[in-house]
């Protein structure tokens, strides 16, 4: 099976690190459970390397980033179009 998704790899401070962008549902209603899941799928099978989700607000304030503290903490003062986004396709 072929799955699109919208993400970005970036290597920051000699850190890399992956971001995938989730439904605003999956932090919203915030199954812990849920989102741990999507962030080890990505990290073993897609990227190799530790991941953060983000939703974008749809009032279009900041985003929401969900993962690894000091990551989330990076990006929560990144603005989101100096993000280098791309489309990924993984076949599972």
């Amino acid at each position: 099976m072929t799955q699109k998704f919208q993400g970005a790899s970036i290597v920051e401070q000699g850190v890399k690190f992956g971001i995938v962008i989730v439904q605003p549902q999956v932090l919203t209603t915030f199954d812990k459970t849920e989102a741990n899941r999507i962030i080890a799928y990505f990290e073993t099978r897609v990227f190799g390397v530790p991941v953060v989700l983000m939703t974008p607000d749809p009032m279009n304030h900041a985003p929401r980033y969900y993962g690894r503290t000091d990551i989330v903490n990076f990006l929560a003062n990144v603005p989101v179009n100096a993000i280098p986004w791309q489309e990924y396709t993984v076949n599972d």
